[in-house]
């Protein structure tokens, strides 16, 4: 139940909804003067939610800032990837499509080629609702392996299809080998809040690695400040779902 509900606040979040929804009232609204004032909403948030210095400055303030190869230990026993990357819905269904967030795949491997982790554990199943797909852990397993990660340097967690259970059973994995003991924590900027304190309520206490960073520094050009971008947008909807995200576990205790 939980997981459906999640995914239907995906799509009521939407600024995208938002939007369509009050130029529905527009065309549905009886009086001019009505009609007039759903047409300025609809203009007002579209300004705003396609601002990219807002939107910018909003993922600032969210997303888990960067952090320096020297503050990381000399050589953690693992790095635990988090899954949401692959894009299932793509054919022929014969290779590893990456989307949105592939820098926690790059990130991941960084870290294992540089030494500065022993072994890489995947945590993830699959997020489809109503189709099969194949584990998201046991694809990007296939992508470290072809990248030249041995076998044996990668441990899958393949039942997880959200961040509570992606912590609740790298917890069941890491208490089976007593030699996992620090731990690098590796998802998207935006996510690590979430991910950090599911990590860290079911007993684990992992540094966090954020990557695939949506922000990026503030620029002085006229563009970011003034010109609307569509990607200001996409990036927004991902705040919005986050943050809701963030507040639905704080509510239910899983943070």
């Amino acid at each position: 139940m939980f997981f459906l509900l999640s995914k239907f606040l995906d799509f009521v979040l939407l600024p995208t909804v938002w939007l369509l929804a009050l130029l529905l009232a527009a065309l549905l609204a009886r009086q001019p003067r009505r009609q007039r004032q759903w047409l300025v909403a609809a203009f007002v948030l579209a300004l705003l939610t396609t601002n990219p210095a807002l939107v910018n400055e909003a993922m600032l303030a969210w997303e888990r800032p960067p952090v320096p190869l020297a503050d990381l230990p000399a050589r953690a026993d693992a790095a635990v990837l988090l899954t949401g990357i692959t894009e299932v819905d793509k054919s022929p269904h014969d290779r590893v499509y990456l989307g949105r967030g592939a820098d926690r795949l790059t990130n991941t491997l960084w870290l294992y080629r540089a030494g500065r982790v022993r072994r890489i554990i995947i945590s993830g199943g699959s997020g489809a609702v109503l189709d099969k797909a194949n584990a998201e852990a046991t694809e990007l397993a296939t992508l470290l392996r072809l990248a030249g990660v041995p076998q044996r340097d990668i441990l899958q967690e393949a039942q997880s299809r959200n961040t509570r259970e992606n912590a609740l059973f790298t917890k069941q994995l890491v208490a089976a080998r007593p030699e996992l003991d620090t731990l690098l924590l590796v998802t998207s900027a935006f996510h690590q809040r979430r991910a950090l304190g599911c990590f860290r309520k079911a007993g684990l206490a992992p540094i966090a690695v954020p990557a695939g960073f949506l922000s990026t520094d503030r620029l002085s050009t006229p563009a970011y400040w003034l010109v609307p971008n569509p990607q200001a947008l996409a990036n927004l909807s991902i705040l919005v779902h986050e943050i809701a995200g963030w507040l639905t576990y704080k509510a239910m205790g899983y943070l």
